[in-house]
């Protein structure tokens, strides 16, 4: 009889000490200990329990109460947060088991992500050439001296072998979790904290030498009238969907945060992708933006810098105009709402160097986007000139641009340079501009009969020198393809 009883104790032992460890509630780790809640928004929690267990969640003031659904998902939204440098707790008490989460603050929260430009870290600067205009240690002096308690940093790891996100969660900054963190989204942080007397939070995810499709969800594609038949086994070009956007991207949603920030496009132009870049861009951002189930969230992106990717021995060869054409396409990009683009052609030391190091540069104009459009800054020029329209007389060509600040100028005192326009055999020649009443103005010479084209910085390695007068670069462009 005693061992009748001791077998079926055992037996009940087996049984429900799974279902006790089954039952713990659990957070995905995106949620932890020094995160950064978004301010002036509801932020989800959310995770996971026993199903039909009832799961508390504490925060301030704040008491919200749900149930796990049958698969043992819960999430609730606390109320809109109001930003503290001052370190809050949340619970989350469940049947079994509770959780604290300590050292929380509340400011704003943006998502890095991209390839290796975005990807390049504070302390991967000693890998990469040295800028060569001001002081060559810059990055590596901000690096070793970064200790704000108000910016706190997400890294998510190069990992596609596991379930969960691939991270050790928020951290605070200082010389050891800053190693490999984008450049980018840091000086971007600082900035803002700088500005708003707010902490912020930045969740970097990159992968150097990836292309757009597989940051963006297999859906997406399928879906689209524009790419759909020309996906096979998940595949487009060969190139697998949405890889990264399920391992590093999705595992976050729907973490509350302000926006975006994407430098990306380099392996597009590798492979040869000028003709749809533009649809894929457009379909990538709407796509994380229905993830988050926010078609409002901001995109703040940076256009490519000039680099020879003819002058690479690649498997597909390239022409001089490859990159211009994913500019036009970067560019285009513009006209989606709340989207905002940073032109770099004059952050370049070597166009054989496909790593500019000027990251501390582009990061102030990304925030300067943010700061007037999410902010609410004025009297900020946020972007350098845009082309907007052509007026053509019988001796003169007028050229319009968007963005001119205060004025249209040179970063070199000389007139604009790498202005061309199409001659009599159809053949684009250099030609001269002057700059008149902030516009730019090209005498038609002895191409009075040739329809006007005209092209500006139409060159993977052109660095002009046209600005408006904040120092921010004309984008280049042609005025009819």
């Amino acid at each position: 009889m005693m061992k009748k009883i001791l077998y079926l104790s055992v037996i009940l032992f087996i049984i429900i000490v799974p279902l006790t460890v089954f039952s713990q509630v659990s957070l995905p780790k995106v949620l932890g200990d020094n995160m950064v809640l978004q301010q002036g928004k509801k932020v989800t929690i959310w995770g996971n329990a026993a199903p039909a267990e009832n799961v508390v969640v504490k925060f301030q003031k704040q008491n919200k109460k749900t149930k796990a659904d049958e698969n043992g998902n819960w999430s609730v939204q606390l109320d809109e947060l109001n930003a503290t440098n001052k370190p809050q707790q949340l619970i989350v008490q469940g049947k079994n088991n509770k959780i604290l989460l300590k050292n929380i603050l509340i400011g704003e929260v943006w998502l890095v992500s991209g390839q290796s430009n975005m990807e390049y870290s504070m302390n991967n600067h000693p890998q990469f050439a040295k800028p060569k205009k001001g002081d060559p240690d810059y990055l590596y002096k901000k690096y070793k001296s970064a200790k704000e308690p108000t910016i706190r940093v997400l890294y998510v790891e190069k990992n596609l072998n596991t379930d969960t996100l691939p991270s050790k969660g928020w951290q605070m900054i200082d010389e050891e979790t800053l190693k490999p963190v984008s450049a980018i989204g840091y000086f971007f942080a600082k900035t803002l904290v700088d500005s708003l007397n707010v902490p912020v939070g930045f969740i970097s995810t990159s992968w150097g030498g990836t292309p757009i499709e597989t940051w963006t969800p297999e859906e997406a594609y399928q879906n689209s009238a524009v790419f759909r038949s020309k996906v096979v086994d998940n595949k487009l070009n060969n190139v697998v969907i949405g890889e990264r956007f399920h391992k590093m991207v999705r595992p976050m949603v729907p973490y509350s945060l302000r926006g975006f920030l994407w430098y990306q496009g380099e392996t597009n132009v590798i492979e040869g992708d000028r003709g749809n870049y533009a649809d894929k861009k457009k379909l990538f951002i709407e796509s994380w933006r229905s993830a988050w189930n926010d078609n409002n969230l901001p995109f703040y992106y940076v256009q490519l810098a000039p680099f020879a990717y003819s002058q690479q021995r690649d498997l597909l060869p390239k022409t001089w105009d490859a990159l211009p054409n994913v500019w036009e396409a970067q560019t285009s990009c513009m006209s989606i709402s709340r989207t905002g683009m940073v032109v770099t052609t004059d952050l370049v030391d070597n166009p054989r160097d496909i790593h500019p190091s000027y990251k501390w540069i582009i990061a102030d104009r990304l925030a300067r986007w943010a700061l007037v459009k999410d902010y609410g800054w004025r009297n900020l020029v946020y972007c350098g000139p845009i082309y907007k329209t052509m007026t053509i007389s019988e001796d003169k060509v007028i050229l319009e641009f968007d963005y001119t600040g205060s004025g249209l100028t040179t970063n070199n005192g000389k007139d604009p340079d790498w202005f061309y326009m199409k001659n009599e055999k159809g053949v684009f020649v250099k030609v001269n501009a002057t700059i008149e009443n902030d516009k730019i103005v090209i005498l038609r010479g002895n191409n009075k009969n040739v329809p006007v084209e005209i092209r500006f910085g139409w060159d993977e390695i052109a660095m002009p020198n046209l600005i408006n007068k904040e120092g921010l670069p004309a984008s280049p462009f042609r005025t009819s393809k």
